[in-house]
């Protein structure tokens, strides 16, 4: 087992990784820049260091900073969160040449399963329907004909997009060029590739993704699935586990094909597939997410399984000590991402308490947020023995959070959660509009 550990990201996931090693005894390493100089995550490792000015390019993206600051400071291994340099092959590959262990799967499953036209290939091949599309598409021309065969409407991706960027939905031929134009400039922009690929838009559709651990004795677990349909423009507002539209039949059945693939491309830690399910009840894989997910807490609160502690060990070489069997799919668990909607200054913060209620955050009085990062302040997670439950607890505890300072999406996750389509289960991807 590793003694000491680099976390190379900042707020609400630098926090959870490091509370994870203390728990098992590991050391932690900070990383953070000049904007985030006083922020939690410095506070609570064991040691902190700069690593540049605020905008994320000159720090939490600098592979050499965090390689340099890894080996100054004796850290054994990297754990890169989610987002940043968490999928990039690239910097796993750096860490291996300066024999640092990287907290994820090897850069050569990340550069290969990062490609979403590539890893549909594979998982069809695998078992798994896969949504009709197209490989990289060469120009707007070759979209057009393309979308011509498939029939519109259809959906332009960016090849290497993530979080919602780089989508693209197209109706008809006359908006192809534009549209295809657009998700190439901000697959460009976001991750250094302006390749592009086509799918069929799949409409309505929920949102469901499983959860998947695999070791390196090719042992593959399944931990259930989360329904993420509560999104504006693409990016997810809340999960909930298990999903209201899915049986214990199907779940089973959507397991069994799920480890199967996974086992097949020989997958190595945490994992996450995506897919929409169609009003018939069928699962189209979409891609396949190659980290620790943001919502990956809502998984821990219904199985009782630390994920963050497993990706750890499974980097360390240690096999999974559980079976499918022993996990279990009891009770209702729902999240709510607790967004800042304009800058701020944190006054006063007041978190809710009581049985089975989580709030992930790296917000302390006198936290400034910045321009230059994500809105997002934290996550707050309930757990019961029922949705209905689940549901009473997460409306007292949403009621309960108070955030001065910093303008919040508090009362719209209360409206959410309130409305008739939410409660019942009955809600899509077009719940929010978009």
């Amino acid at each position: 087992m590793f003694s000491k550990i680099l976390i190379a990201n900042r707020g609400e996931i630098a926090v959870r990784i490091i509370r994870a090693c203390k728990e098992m005894g590991i050391s932690t390493v900070a990383v953070f820049s000049e904007a985030d100089r006083n922020a939690l995550h410095a506070a609570l490792a064991d040691e902190s260091y700069c690593i540049g000015p605020a905008e994320a390019g000159e720090s939490y993206l600098r592979e050499d900073r965090i390689i340099s600051t890894a080996l100054i400071s004796g850290a054994q291994a990297i754990h890169p969160g989610y987002g940043f340099l968490s999928e990039n092959a690239h910097f796993a590959s750096l860490c291996r040449k300066n024999a640092i262990a990287f907290i994820g799967p090897t850069p050569e499953s990340m550069d290969e399963l990062s490609d979403k036209a590539i890893i549909k290939e594979r998982m069809e091949k695998a078992g798994l329907t896969t949504i009709p599309g197209t490989p990289v598409l060469k120009s707007a021309a070759e979209a057009v004909e393309a979308a011509e065969m498939i029939g519109y409407p259809v959906m332009l991706k960016a090849c290497s997009g993530g979080g919602g960027r780089g989508i693209r939905p197209v109706f008809n031929r006359d908006d192809m060029a534009s549209s295809f134009a657009q998700a190439a400039a901000e697959g460009e922009a976001a991750f250094g590739d302006r390749s592009v690929y086509m799918e069929k838009m799949i409409a309505p559709a929920r949102h469901v993704e499983m959860q998947i651990i695999a070791d390196e004795d090719g042992n593959v677990l399944c931990l259930g699935e989360r329904d993420c349909s509560i999104q504006r423009r693409h990016q997810k507002l809340i999960e909930e586990s298990p999903s209201p539209a899915v049986s214990k039949a199907d779940r089973a059945q959507l397991i069994e094909k799920i480890t199967k693939a996974v086992k097949e491309i020989g997958y190595v830690g945490v994992g996450t597939l995506e897919f929409l399910l169609d009003r018939d009840g069928k699962f189209y894989f979409m891609e396949m997410n190659v980290r620790l997910q943001v919502e990956h807490c809502v998984t821990e609160s219904l199985t009782m399984i630390d994920l963050v502690k497993w990706q750890i060990r499974i980097a360390a070489g240690i096999p999974l000590s559980f079976k499918q069997e022993d996990i279990p799919f009891k009770g209702s668990a729902i999240e709510c991402r607790i967004n800042a909607t304009s800058p701020g200054t944190l006054g006063m913060l007041h978190v809710p308490g009581g049985p089975f209620v989580r709030f992930d955050t790296y917000l302390v009085s006198g936290t400034a947020i910045s321009p230059y990062y994500d809105a997002l302040l934290g996550k707050l997670i309930v757990y019961a023995g029922t949705r209905e439950e689940a549901l009473r607890k997460m409306k007292a505890a949403l009621c309960e959070l108070v955030i001065e300072g910093i303008p919040t999406n508090i009362e719209e996750q209360l409206r959410i959660i309130s409305d008739e389509r939410f409660m019942n289960g009955s809600y899509d991807l077009t719940f929010m509009g978009s």
